[in-house]
């Protein structure tokens, strides 16, 4: 009976996942959906221009349609790992979220081998 109850809160979890979610500073607004193969993907929905300049500079051409996201799967209750593109890097590296709340998710970032990690929480938000 217990692993059915840890199920259902994992795909309970998964349905708040899905919607548009802002980074801290509100620069970029990512859609995260299904993948078509497997997980949960993001992909970017709108970006202010400085966040656009500043990707571009550093290897993402186009911003706007970028898939930041690829491949989270749950390994908990409200937790999900994947990889996840660094935009102004233009490097994938390993990363975990966590959903704090229904509106609130924490995006882990880590690189050089979990050495150099970056963590940013996240808000919902409304399509732009």
């Amino acid at each position: 009976m217990l692993p059915l109850l840890a199920l259902a809160t994992i795909q309970a979890s998964e349905q708040t996942l899905a919607g548009y979610w802002a980074n801290a500073p509100t620069t970029v607004i990512v859609l995260i959906a299904p993948c078509a193969d497997e997980g949960w993907c993001g992909t970017v929905q709108w970006a202010s221009d400085k966040a656009k300049v500043d990707a571009a500079q550093r290897g993402t051409a186009n911003l706007i349609g970028t898939e930041l996201m690829h491949g989270f799967v749950a390994v908990a209750p409200a937790r999900w790992k994947g990889r996840l593109l660094v935009p102004d890097l233009n490097k994938r590296s390993k990363a975990e979220l966590r959903q704090l709340d229904a509106n609130r998710l924490q995006v882990r970032g880590c690189a050089v081998g979990g050495l150099i990690c970056k963590s940013q929480v996240w808000t919902r938000a409304e399509p732009r």
